[in-house]
């Protein structure tokens, strides 16, 4: 493995670009198709171009449409770490997750709860990092408690699917209350480079997935939003 996404989220911040995680979504409960007939390796080949700060995709099937072969084939071509998103509930999974040269895992601490730090742990040995997502107060409770090395903020709401439509003032109220040195993400729910710029206020990185896939031009869009970290 070798390649962690916290030391690349600060490897981008080094460069004055924006660290922006670049997702591979192929679906959306709330926006349907994302891929469009598109060629996932050829998106992964885009994101590594324009100096993504690691890569994200869903491996859910229910309702993202993610495949784990497409994971596996992710993590095998890219230069970049790949974190793996779903709903992580087994340490099979996380298992699954380094045999497939995952470099990190979702962990969903309003899923988890106490469980979290188990879960975080058991990733480490692993030599997976972990991000933990909350939502809410109670999700960070869980969420230092793990020592997590990431926590992401989710800007929507996982429990109806995301299909709010999330704002980035999530982050800028939550980020405050992590009182810890964990690299911070805020997810999900931003739409332009202004979101961007508000988030990276209150967090470390961002990911990005519906609104890099909704674009016509993909490369435009992430070169964009990874911009001049000065700008």
């Amino acid at each position: 493995m070798g390649r962690f996404l916290s030391k690349m989220i600060n490897l981008r911040k080094m460069e004055r670009l924006n660290p922006v995680i670049s997702e591979i979504k192929v679906h959306s409960p709330k926006h349907g198709d994302l891929l469009r007939g598109r060629n996932i390796m050829e998106i992964l080949e885009t994101y590594e171009r324009c100096k993504s700060a690691g890569i994200s995709y869903i491996t859910e099937k229910n309702h993202f449409r993610g495949d784990f072969e497409i994971f596996r084939e992710i993590c095998r071509e890219s230069v970049l770490p790949v974190l793996r998103k779903d709903f992580i509930v087994t340490r099979e999974e996380i298992e699954r997750t380094a045999e497939a040269d995952g470099n990190a895992v979702l962990l969903i601490a309003r899923i988890l709860k106490e469980n979290t730090a188990e879960f975080v742990d058991f990733s480490l040995e692993h030599g997976i990092e972990s991000v933990v997502e909350v939502h809410s107060i109670d999700d960070i409770n869980f969420a230092l408690e793990s020592r997590t090395p990431i926590i992401g903020i989710n800007n929507r709401d996982i429990a109806v699917l995301e299909k709010d439509d999330g704002s980035v003032d999530v982050t800028a109220n939550l980020a405050p209350l992590i009182k810890s040195k964990a690299v911070k993400i805020s997810e999900s729910g931003i739409r332009s480079r202004e979101d961007v710029d508000l988030a990276l206020r209150y967090a470390d990185a961002v990911l990005v997935g519906t609104a890099f896939m909704m674009a016509d031009d993909i490369e435009k869009k992430v070169l964009e939003f990874v911009g001049d970290g000065n700008a």
